[in-house]
């Protein structure tokens, strides 16, 4: 298993001041996205959301995604090392992802393309 890229999450007041300030540090586009209750922007290694606080809060307790090769292989290779399944890997709009929570106690979203 090598992780292959990590994007940052940032729970923000204002997504369109966020957008333009990390589009400007980035030098990319964002692109904008709705999921799981939420208004997100992707740019560079930064995904910046907005939402209800209720699901706001079950998305910051995600420290950061991880994308790996195999979502499938690395969500098994990380329960035979102790991780616990918090979401089952899934097909979304970006890809396979899973959640899981680490040894110790840090919650990563693991995905692949």
């Amino acid at each position: 298993m090598t992780i292959t890229s990590v994007t940052v999450r940032r729970h923000v007041p204002d997504l369109d001041a966020a957008i333009t300030f990390y589009e400007r540090l980035t030098g990319e586009p964002a692109t904008r996205f709705a999921f799981a209750g939420l208004e997100l922007a992707a740019t560079g290694p930064f995904l910046v959301f907005t939402g209800p606080p209720e699901a706001a809060a079950r998305f910051s307790g995600v420290a950061a995604t991880l994308g790996v090769e195999d979502v499938d292989a690395t969500f098994a290779d990380l329960i035979a090392h102790g991780a616990e399944p918090i979401a089952e890997p899934t097909p979304t709009p970006n890809g396979r992802r899973a959640v899981l929570r680490h040894p110790d106690g840090a919650v990563f979203e693991y995905v692949s393309r």
